[in-house]
């Protein structure tokens, strides 16, 4: 590929009033509104009288952060991407960004709770709207998990270094998934850098279950976590709210012992990275192998709290050895895991693995708008937390709607295909779209879901 014409024949300039370069939120942004974001945002968000003037219009600012959001800004100076050529003619209300921190610093932690509400009736709204959670009725999956949001200046409330030695706050994420449907987020809540990974585990795992429900999780739901959730209170929040657990051990002396417990005979091959298919003896000649035992959990606990539960092993060759010595005998790594799962060993083994797929949503986070948190003041970077969270359930619906390619694609993706889509807007408000897009298919049926008379309840 090469330039057709030299340099000096070629110019630009930025006169053309009509273009815009994200035509795709005007399906993304009329699915927003379906779901009811600025109707729920403007009776939900009410910010202290201290906030003068800030406070007026949530519903407006709301949308307006999640629209920039959507369109890939991941600080507030981005978000003037909504506000070029023909996009104030194609949406009311936007706001611009010096006007939009204003508001984000206005927030308290109430107003931060608020709007953990407008995020969670958004998400209800857009499982009315579009096949976010296919199968959810049958079952479902909540993964729960810990990240570090790493930040840069000395000035942000609440940054501090955790277990990772990185600096930065430490937020909660929890997510719902089925079979066949990828996660959305179903609850965050932003903490101290220094917070341990399970401080307020038990209530936020019970409010995500709360939320998991009303998005339609109605069948049987599995929570998964690491072992930095391995406790009492979130394995009763789980028990009281009728889910059932999947959390992965603490290398603790009484597991250990229940390890030491298993029979050399009860160890069972499994498919795991670089295994080969025997077709001779139909099994899986591979370096991990699984199996399970009972086991106490909480035994420090009154005996009334303690819980029988499945302990399920894997274990893994240990591959630190030197290459030039030879190995007296196999040295195998464990990683355990609790659960009242009722499902056949090898099924429940690999349900847990697949735990690993919250991973994506944090990557997929930190690729848009938590590459940053914006705000010196920890209730605005809270706050930008739960728009963040409102704005990829918003993206992931109008994947869902567009094509069964782009419902499991990242956001990353969906912007791409979907979203930072060029347009030039004609008279009577139509999108003169490029020749030849390669994902035309996809906006098509976006568009025409969106713009579709609503369904009659």
């Amino acid at each position: 590929m090469r330039a057709c014409h030299t340099a000096a024949a070629v110019s630009a300039t930025f006169d053309e009033p009509n273009l815009v370069s994200c035509a795709g939120l005007v399906p993304v942004l009329r699915l927003a509104q379906r779901a009811g974001l600025h109707a729920v945002a403007q009776q939900r968000v009410r910010l202290p009288a201290s906030a003068g003037s800030a406070a007026a219009n949530a519903g407006a600012k709301i949308t307006s952060v999640v629209a920039g959001m959507v369109a890939g800004a991941d600080s507030i100076d981005d978000l003037t991407v909504i506000r070029h050529g023909a996009l104030p003619v194609l949406f009311g209300g936007i706001r611009a960004p010096s006007t939009l921190g204003t508001f984000l610093r206005g927030f308290t932690w109430g107003n931060v709770r608020q709007l953990d509400a407008v995020a969670r009736e958004t998400l209800t709204g857009l499982s009315r709207n579009a096949p976010l959670l296919p199968g959810a009725d049958s079952s479902a999956f909540l993964d729960v998990d810990s990240t570090i949001s790493r930040v840069y200046g000395y000035v942000k409330a609440g940054a501090d270094y955790g277990y990772t030695r990185v600096r930065g706050l430490h937020p909660l994420l929890a997510t719902v998934s089925t079979p066949i449907a990828a996660p959305v987020v179903v609850g965050t809540r932003l903490r101290r850098g220094s917070a341990g990974s399970a401080k307020g585990a038990a209530s936020f795992v019970a409010e995500a279950i709360t939320t998991a429900r009303v998005a339609g999780a109605t069948g049987v739901l599995l929570a998964r976590m690491d072992s930095a959730f391995d406790s009492h209170a979130v394995v009763s929040a789980c028990i009281r709210a009728g889910v059932r657990f999947s959390i992965t051990a603490k290398q603790t002396r009484p597991v250990r012992a229940a390890i030491e417990t298993i029979a050399e005979h009860a160890w069972v091959p499994i498919a795991y990275p670089h295994a080969i298919y025997d077709e001779a003896t139909g099994a899986w000649i591979s370096d991990a192998q699984i199996a399970e035992t009972t086991y106490t959990a909480s035994r420090s606990r009154r005996k009334s709290e303690q819980l029988p539960v499945r302990l399920i092993v894997r274990r893994v060759k240990d591959k630190n050895v030197a290459p030039d010595q030879g190995e007296l005998f196999t040295a195998w790594r464990y990683h355990a895991f609790i659960t009242d799962s009722t499902l056949q060993l090898i099924a429940a083994e690999k349900q847990h693995r697949q735990h690993a797929i919250i991973e994506q949503v944090n990557a997929d986070l930190k690729d848009s708008a938590l590459a940053h948190m914006p705000s010196g003041s920890f209730a605005p970077n809270a706050a930008w937390l739960a728009l963040a969270a409102i704005a990829y359930n918003l993206t992931r619906a109008a994947g869902c709607l567009a094509s069964l390619f782009h419902a499991r694609a990242r956001t990353g993706t969906l912007r791409r295909h979907l979203i930072t889509l060029p347009a030039r807007r004609s008279r009577r408000i139509i999108l003169r779209l490029p020749l030849d897009w390669p994902h035309r298919d996809a906006f098509t049926g976006l568009f025409t879901a969106t713009h579709a008379p609503p369904h009659q309840a």
